[in-house]
Protein backbone atom coordinates (compact mmCIF):
# COMPACT_ATOMS: atom_id res chain seq x y z
CA UNK A 1 0.00 0.00 0.00
CA UNK A 2 2.98 2.25 0.46
CA UNK A 3 4.12 1.61 -3.10
CA UNK A 4 4.04 4.64 -5.45
CA UNK A 5 0.88 4.67 -7.57
CA UNK A 6 -0.96 2.15 -5.38
CA UNK A 7 -3.90 4.50 -4.93
CA UNK A 8 -4.02 5.63 -8.57
CA UNK A 9 -6.80 3.12 -9.21
CA UNK A 10 -9.12 3.16 -6.20
CA UNK A 11 -11.05 0.01 -7.22
CA UNK A 12 -7.90 -2.09 -7.75
CA UNK A 13 -6.46 -0.78 -4.49
CA UNK A 14 -9.63 -1.74 -2.62
CA UNK A 15 -9.49 -5.27 -4.06
CA UNK A 16 -5.92 -5.68 -2.80
CA UNK A 17 -6.93 -4.38 0.63
CA UNK A 18 -9.89 -6.78 0.78
CA UNK A 19 -7.67 -9.74 -0.14
CA UNK A 20 -5.10 -8.69 2.43
CA UNK A 21 -7.80 -8.40 5.12
CA UNK A 22 -9.17 -11.84 4.23
CA UNK A 23 -5.69 -13.41 4.42
CA UNK A 24 -5.03 -11.69 7.75
CA UNK A 25 -8.34 -13.01 9.09
CA UNK A 26 -7.35 -16.56 8.12
CA UNK A 27 -3.92 -16.15 9.70
CA UNK A 28 -5.35 -14.68 12.92
CA UNK A 29 -7.93 -17.45 13.19
CA UNK A 30 -5.22 -20.12 12.81
CA UNK A 31 -3.18 -18.52 15.61
CA UNK A 32 -6.32 -18.30 17.75
CA UNK A 33 -6.91 -22.04 17.32
CA UNK A 34 -3.26 -22.85 18.04
CA UNK A 35 -3.38 -20.82 21.25
CA UNK A 36 -6.62 -22.58 22.18
CA UNK A 37 -4.94 -25.99 21.84
CA UNK A 38 -2.03 -24.87 24.05
CA UNK A 39 -4.41 -23.59 26.74
CA UNK A 40 -6.31 -26.89 26.78
CA UNK A 41 -3.03 -28.83 27.04
CA UNK A 42 -2.13 -26.79 30.12
CA UNK A 43 -5.52 -27.51 31.69
CA UNK A 44 -5.11 -31.22 30.95
CA UNK A 45 -1.68 -31.30 32.61
CA UNK A 46 -3.09 -29.52 35.69
CA UNK A 47 -5.96 -32.01 35.86
CA UNK A 48 -3.57 -34.99 35.58
CA UNK A 49 -1.42 -33.64 38.42
CA UNK A 50 -4.35 -32.90 40.73
CA UNK A 51 -8.02 -33.73 39.95
CA UNK A 52 -10.28 -30.70 40.24
CA UNK A 53 -13.96 -30.48 39.28
CA UNK A 54 -13.80 -26.85 38.14
CA UNK A 55 -10.74 -27.44 35.95
CA UNK A 56 -12.37 -30.55 34.47
CA UNK A 57 -15.52 -28.57 33.63
CA UNK A 58 -13.44 -25.78 32.08
CA UNK A 59 -11.52 -28.34 30.01
CA UNK A 60 -14.68 -30.03 28.71
CA UNK A 61 -16.30 -26.68 27.85
CA UNK A 62 -13.12 -25.46 26.16
CA UNK A 63 -12.78 -28.62 24.07
CA UNK A 64 -16.35 -28.34 22.85
CA UNK A 65 -15.90 -24.69 21.89
CA UNK A 66 -12.56 -25.35 20.18
CA UNK A 67 -14.02 -28.26 18.22
CA UNK A 68 -16.78 -26.00 16.89
CA UNK A 69 -14.26 -23.29 15.97
CA UNK A 70 -12.00 -25.82 14.21
CA UNK A 71 -14.95 -27.16 12.20
CA UNK A 72 -15.76 -23.61 11.08
CA UNK A 73 -12.12 -22.99 10.16
CA UNK A 74 -11.88 -26.26 8.23
CA UNK A 75 -15.06 -25.36 6.37
CA UNK A 76 -13.66 -21.97 5.35
CA UNK A 77 -10.50 -23.66 4.04
CA UNK A 78 -12.61 -25.59 1.53
CA UNK A 79 -13.58 -22.32 -0.15
CA UNK A 80 -11.04 -21.79 -2.91
CA UNK A 81 -13.25 -20.73 -5.83
CA UNK A 82 -12.59 -17.37 -7.50
CA UNK A 83 -15.75 -15.80 -6.03
CA UNK A 84 -16.21 -17.80 -2.83
CA UNK A 85 -15.30 -14.77 -0.71
CA UNK A 86 -17.91 -12.57 -2.39
CA UNK A 87 -21.35 -11.51 -1.26
CA UNK A 88 -24.21 -13.64 -2.59
CA UNK A 89 -27.41 -12.87 -4.48
CA UNK A 90 -30.03 -15.47 -3.54
CA UNK A 91 -33.33 -15.87 -5.38
CA UNK A 92 -36.37 -17.92 -4.35
CA UNK A 93 -38.96 -18.96 -6.94
CA UNK A 94 -41.83 -21.21 -5.76
CA UNK A 95 -42.98 -23.83 -8.25
CA UNK A 96 -46.48 -24.60 -9.48
CA UNK A 97 -49.01 -25.16 -6.73
CA UNK A 98 -50.28 -21.74 -5.75
CA UNK A 99 -50.55 -21.04 -2.04
CA UNK A 100 -48.85 -24.31 -1.06
CA UNK A 101 -45.58 -23.62 -2.87
CA UNK A 102 -45.71 -19.89 -2.15
CA UNK A 103 -45.93 -20.64 1.57
CA UNK A 104 -42.98 -23.03 1.18
CA UNK A 105 -41.05 -20.17 -0.45
CA UNK A 106 -41.65 -17.97 2.59
CA UNK A 107 -40.48 -20.77 4.89
CA UNK A 108 -37.21 -20.98 2.96
CA UNK A 109 -36.90 -17.19 3.08
CA UNK A 110 -37.10 -17.35 6.86
CA UNK A 111 -34.60 -20.25 6.95
CA UNK A 112 -31.94 -18.42 4.94
CA UNK A 113 -32.51 -15.17 6.80
CA UNK A 114 -32.04 -16.98 10.12
CA UNK A 115 -28.88 -18.70 8.84
CA UNK A 116 -27.41 -15.37 7.74
CA UNK A 117 -28.25 -13.66 11.04
CA UNK A 118 -26.67 -16.50 13.03
CA UNK A 119 -23.40 -15.95 11.12
CA UNK A 120 -23.44 -12.19 11.48
CA UNK A 121 -24.18 -11.54 7.81
CA UNK A 122 -26.20 -8.60 6.51
CA UNK A 123 -29.41 -9.35 4.59
CA UNK A 124 -30.95 -6.88 2.15
CA UNK A 125 -34.21 -7.57 0.31
CA UNK A 126 -33.68 -6.47 -3.29
CA UNK A 127 -37.05 -7.61 -4.61
CA UNK A 128 -40.16 -9.03 -2.90
CA UNK A 129 -43.30 -10.26 -4.64
CA UNK A 130 -45.94 -11.33 -2.13
CA UNK A 131 -48.12 -14.39 -2.70
CA UNK A 132 -51.82 -14.05 -3.53
CA UNK A 133 -53.04 -15.46 -0.20
CA UNK A 134 -49.88 -16.35 1.72
CA UNK A 135 -46.16 -16.69 1.21
CA UNK A 136 -44.21 -15.27 -1.71
CA UNK A 137 -44.22 -15.35 -5.49
CA UNK A 138 -40.51 -14.54 -5.59
CA UNK A 139 -37.80 -12.94 -3.47
CA UNK A 140 -34.28 -11.73 -4.21
CA UNK A 141 -31.85 -11.23 -1.34
CA UNK A 142 -28.39 -9.71 -1.16
CA UNK A 143 -26.49 -11.44 1.66
CA UNK A 144 -23.28 -9.63 2.55
CA UNK A 145 -20.28 -10.99 4.42
CA UNK A 146 -17.00 -12.85 4.10
CA UNK A 147 -17.32 -16.19 2.21
CA UNK A 148 -21.10 -15.92 1.85
CA UNK A 149 -21.18 -17.09 -1.77
CA UNK A 150 -18.77 -19.92 -1.02
CA UNK A 151 -21.17 -21.27 1.58
CA UNK A 152 -24.49 -20.59 -0.14
CA UNK A 153 -23.54 -21.94 -3.59
CA UNK A 154 -24.38 -25.35 -2.10
CA UNK A 155 -28.04 -24.30 -1.91
CA UNK A 156 -28.63 -23.86 -5.64
CA UNK A 157 -31.29 -26.20 -6.97
CA UNK A 158 -34.84 -27.34 -6.23
CA UNK A 159 -35.97 -27.83 -2.63
CA UNK A 160 -38.89 -30.21 -2.00
CA UNK A 161 -41.34 -30.11 0.92
CA UNK A 162 -43.67 -32.93 2.03
CA UNK A 163 -46.20 -32.07 4.77
CA UNK A 164 -49.82 -32.08 5.86
CA UNK A 165 -51.10 -28.88 4.31
CA UNK A 166 -52.34 -26.18 6.72
CA UNK A 167 -54.40 -24.84 3.79
CA UNK A 168 -56.22 -28.13 3.13
CA UNK A 169 -59.35 -28.64 5.25
CA UNK A 170 -59.15 -32.38 4.51
CA UNK A 171 -55.64 -32.48 6.08
CA UNK A 172 -54.13 -34.24 3.09
CA UNK A 173 -50.41 -34.60 2.44
CA UNK A 174 -48.98 -32.19 -0.14
CA UNK A 175 -45.66 -31.92 -1.96
CA UNK A 176 -44.33 -28.46 -2.84
CA UNK A 177 -41.26 -27.27 -4.71
CA UNK A 178 -39.20 -24.08 -4.67
CA UNK A 179 -36.12 -23.31 -6.75
CA UNK A 180 -33.17 -21.52 -5.19
CA UNK A 181 -30.65 -19.68 -7.35
CA UNK A 182 -27.40 -18.33 -5.92
CA UNK A 183 -24.93 -16.02 -7.67
CA UNK A 184 -21.86 -14.15 -6.50
CA UNK A 185 -22.00 -10.38 -6.45
CA UNK A 186 -19.46 -9.36 -9.07
CA UNK A 187 -17.04 -6.50 -8.59
CA UNK A 188 -16.42 -3.89 -11.26
CA UNK A 189 -13.33 -5.76 -12.49
CA UNK A 190 -15.62 -8.33 -14.15
CA UNK A 191 -17.00 -6.97 -17.41
CA UNK A 192 -20.05 -8.52 -19.06
CA UNK A 193 -20.95 -7.16 -22.48
CA UNK A 194 -24.69 -6.42 -22.60
CA UNK A 195 -26.34 -4.90 -25.66
CA UNK A 196 -28.96 -2.35 -24.61
CA UNK A 197 -31.08 -3.40 -27.61
CA UNK A 198 -31.41 -6.84 -25.98
CA UNK A 199 -33.07 -5.42 -22.87
CA UNK A 200 -36.73 -4.90 -21.99
CA UNK A 201 -37.05 -2.56 -19.03
CA UNK A 202 -40.27 -2.21 -17.02
CA UNK A 203 -41.02 -0.03 -14.00
CA UNK A 204 -43.66 -0.60 -11.35
CA UNK A 205 -44.60 0.40 -7.82
CA UNK A 206 -42.53 -1.24 -5.11
CA UNK A 207 -44.21 -3.28 -2.39
CA UNK A 208 -42.78 -5.20 0.52
CA UNK A 209 -43.83 -7.95 2.87
CA UNK A 210 -47.19 -7.42 4.51
CA UNK A 211 -47.84 -4.19 2.65
CA UNK A 212 -44.81 -2.44 4.11
CA UNK A 213 -42.60 -0.26 1.91
CA UNK A 214 -45.21 1.01 -0.51
CA UNK A 215 -44.18 3.54 -3.14
CA UNK A 216 -46.52 5.99 -4.82
CA UNK A 217 -44.10 6.27 -7.73
CA UNK A 218 -42.92 3.54 -10.07
CA UNK A 219 -39.43 3.24 -8.56
CA UNK A 220 -39.09 -0.55 -8.89
CA UNK A 221 -37.32 -1.84 -12.01
CA UNK A 222 -37.57 -5.15 -13.85
CA UNK A 223 -35.11 -5.96 -16.65
CA UNK A 224 -35.54 -8.81 -19.12
CA UNK A 225 -32.59 -9.99 -21.19
CA UNK A 226 -34.44 -11.06 -24.33
CA UNK A 227 -31.87 -13.46 -25.88
CA UNK A 228 -31.64 -15.63 -22.73
CA UNK A 229 -35.00 -14.88 -21.13
CA UNK A 230 -33.21 -13.87 -17.93
CA UNK A 231 -35.28 -11.63 -15.66
CA UNK A 232 -34.05 -9.55 -12.73
CA UNK A 233 -35.81 -6.98 -10.55
CA UNK A 234 -34.93 -4.51 -7.83
CA UNK A 235 -37.17 -2.45 -5.57
CA UNK A 236 -34.96 -2.02 -2.49
CA UNK A 237 -34.06 1.60 -3.26
CA UNK A 238 -36.40 4.61 -3.30
CA UNK A 239 -34.76 5.86 -6.46
CA UNK A 240 -35.64 4.31 -9.83
CA UNK A 241 -32.10 5.07 -11.02
CA UNK A 242 -30.51 3.18 -8.13
CA UNK A 243 -32.88 0.25 -8.61
CA UNK A 244 -31.94 0.17 -12.27
CA UNK A 245 -28.24 0.13 -11.39
CA UNK A 246 -28.85 -2.69 -8.90
CA UNK A 247 -30.86 -4.68 -11.44
CA UNK A 248 -28.14 -4.28 -14.07
CA UNK A 249 -25.56 -5.52 -11.57
CA UNK A 250 -27.73 -8.57 -10.89
CA UNK A 251 -28.16 -9.18 -14.61
CA UNK A 252 -24.41 -9.09 -15.14
CA UNK A 253 -23.97 -11.68 -12.39
CA UNK A 254 -26.60 -13.96 -13.91
CA UNK A 255 -25.25 -13.73 -17.46
CA UNK A 256 -21.70 -14.28 -16.24
CA UNK A 257 -22.80 -17.37 -14.33
CA UNK A 258 -24.66 -18.72 -17.37
CA UNK A 259 -21.47 -18.38 -19.43
CA UNK A 260 -19.35 -20.11 -16.77
CA UNK A 261 -21.83 -23.00 -16.55
CA UNK A 262 -21.87 -23.30 -20.34
CA UNK A 263 -18.08 -23.57 -20.43
CA UNK A 264 -18.10 -26.16 -17.63
CA UNK A 265 -20.66 -28.27 -19.50
CA UNK A 266 -18.66 -28.09 -22.74
CA UNK A 267 -15.45 -29.08 -20.94
CA UNK A 268 -17.21 -31.96 -19.19
CA UNK A 269 -18.65 -33.18 -22.50
CA UNK A 270 -15.15 -33.28 -23.99
CA UNK A 271 -13.90 -35.29 -21.00
CA UNK A 272 -16.96 -37.56 -21.12
CA UNK A 273 -18.11 -36.60 -17.63
CA UNK A 274 -21.68 -36.48 -16.36
CA UNK A 275 -22.35 -33.21 -14.53
CA UNK A 276 -25.15 -32.80 -12.04
CA UNK A 277 -28.06 -30.84 -13.45
CA UNK A 278 -27.83 -27.44 -11.82
CA UNK A 279 -30.92 -25.28 -12.13
CA UNK A 280 -33.56 -27.99 -12.44
CA UNK A 281 -32.18 -30.54 -9.98
CA UNK A 282 -33.99 -31.59 -6.82
CA UNK A 283 -31.18 -31.29 -4.31
CA UNK A 284 -32.92 -31.64 -0.96
CA UNK A 285 -36.13 -32.98 0.56
CA UNK A 286 -37.77 -31.65 3.73
CA UNK A 287 -40.24 -34.21 5.07
CA UNK A 288 -42.61 -33.12 7.85
CA UNK A 289 -45.02 -36.07 7.49
CA UNK A 290 -45.32 -39.08 7.87
CA UNK A 291 -41.88 -38.76 9.55
CA UNK A 292 -39.40 -35.92 10.19
CA UNK A 293 -36.29 -35.76 8.04
CA UNK A 294 -34.27 -33.39 5.89
CA UNK A 295 -32.03 -35.15 3.35
CA UNK A 296 -29.62 -33.84 0.74
CA UNK A 297 -29.76 -36.07 -2.35
CA UNK A 298 -26.25 -35.18 -3.54
CA UNK A 299 -24.32 -35.96 -0.37
CA UNK A 300 -26.86 -38.18 1.47
CA UNK A 301 -26.37 -36.00 4.56
CA UNK A 302 -29.56 -36.03 6.61
CA UNK A 303 -31.00 -35.05 9.97
CA UNK A 304 -34.21 -35.75 11.84
CA UNK A 305 -34.27 -32.32 13.48
CA UNK A 306 -36.41 -30.56 10.87
CA UNK A 307 -37.22 -27.60 13.12
CA UNK A 308 -33.54 -26.79 13.67
CA UNK A 309 -32.96 -26.74 9.91
CA UNK A 310 -35.94 -24.47 9.34
CA UNK A 311 -34.51 -22.21 12.06
CA UNK A 312 -31.32 -21.81 10.00
CA UNK A 313 -29.13 -24.76 11.02
CA UNK A 314 -27.66 -25.44 7.56
CA UNK A 315 -23.97 -25.79 8.34
CA UNK A 316 -24.06 -29.60 8.34
CA UNK A 317 -25.47 -29.61 4.80
CA UNK A 318 -23.01 -26.95 3.62
CA UNK A 319 -20.04 -28.78 5.15
CA UNK A 320 -21.09 -32.10 3.57
CA UNK A 321 -21.52 -30.48 0.15
CA UNK A 322 -18.13 -28.73 0.18
CA UNK A 323 -16.38 -31.97 1.16
CA UNK A 324 -18.39 -33.82 -1.49
CA UNK A 325 -17.22 -31.37 -4.19
CA UNK A 326 -13.63 -31.57 -2.91
CA UNK A 327 -13.65 -35.35 -3.26
CA UNK A 328 -15.17 -35.05 -6.74
CA UNK A 329 -12.35 -32.78 -7.88
CA UNK A 330 -9.56 -34.95 -6.45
Amino acid sequence: MAEPGFWDNAETAQQVINENNANKETYDQFNHLANGVEELEVLLEMLQEEPDAEIEEELVTGMKKLREEMNTYELSMLLDGPYDRNNAILELHPGAGGTESQDWGSMLLRMYTRWAEQHGYQVEVLDYQAGDEAGIKSVTLMIKGHNVYGYLKSEKGVHRLVRISPFDSAKRRHTSFCSVDVMPELDSAIEVDINSDDLKIDTYRASGAGGQHINKTESAVRITHIPTGTVVASQAQRSQLKNREQAMSMLQAKLYQLEVEKQEQEAAALRGEQLEIGWGSQIRSYVFHPYSMVKDHRTNFETGNVQAVMDGDLDGFIDAYLKFKLNQNN
